[in-house]
């Protein structure tokens, strides 16, 4: 597996990964096609930040977005902090270490950036990722607003 940044050529695999790491939760949604048009745009993205993408036998299997310091942002993340947005990893190629290979990608950002924290928001839904942050050092911070309907809050990891 490698890691590398995202090409405009990946935007449809990125949003099928994207769709296929969530669809387990669309019964939790309140509006899951209001969430999922969301989630199936997630290579744009890379307007907004540096989108790296997780390759496994030339197949694209995971994706996540750095949002970098003081970049626009929601209000509950405090605007100077680095964030971390979609993680995705496609439901098959779990297990290969995609998800914290992306993490760290991510946290070499925002150490490249100088920044000594970096942030993230997640819900207890995301019974893999969650704990996976949690071993990584990310400690939860506040609540966020839910999204549709499911609860989400702030976690924060010190880089220092």
């Amino acid at each position: 597996m490698r890691i590398r940044d995202f090409r405009e050529a990946d935007s449809s695999r990125v949003n099928e990964v994207a769709l296929s790491a969530f669809a387990q939760f669309k019964l939790l949604y309140d509006d899951w096609p209001a969430m999922a048009a969301g989630i199936g745009s997630m290579a744009a993205l890379a307007q907004k930040g540096e989108v790296s993408v997780a390759e496994h036998d030339g197949t694209i299997i995971g994706a996540v977005a750095y949002i970098a310091p003081h970049a626009p942002k929601a209000p509950y993340f405090d605007a100077a902090w680095p964030i971390i947005r979609m993680l995705v990893v496609d439901p098959q190629s779990r297990g290969l270490g995609a998800g914290r290979a992306l993490t760290e990608a991510c946290i070499d950002r925002a150490r490249r950036d100088g920044s000594q924290v970096i942030a993230l928001h997640t819900s207890p839904i995301m019974t893999v990722a969650l704990p996976m942050y949690l071993r990584m050092g990310f400690a939860r911070l506040r609540d966020a607003p839910p999204i549709h309907g499911v609860e989400y809050a702030v976690y924060l990891k010190q880089l220092a």
